[in-house]
């Protein structure tokens, strides 16, 4: 296994996540504001599930993101 290789895949697959998880969490809270069911002060629960396919894998991360 080239080391150099496996985590610039790993860096490149986080950047994904994080960049698409980012855009779809402000479209769906701008959403929701406009159709006033938050108020805006609301902190919002998260969670984020991993799955790695072939080797059995799977990692939950919670979190809670304030609106205000």
């Amino acid at each position: 296994m080239d080391e150099e290789v496996f985590n610039k895949g790993i860096r490149r697959f986080l950047k994904q996540v994080g960049i698409t998880s980012q855009a779809e969490i402000e479209s769906a809270v701008g959403r929701a504001l406009q159709k006033g069911q938050f108020k805006g002060n609301e902190a919002l629960k998260a969670t984020v599930t991993l799955e790695i396919e072939g080797l059995g894998e799977i990692h939950r991360l919670q979190g809670v993101i304030p609106l205000e």
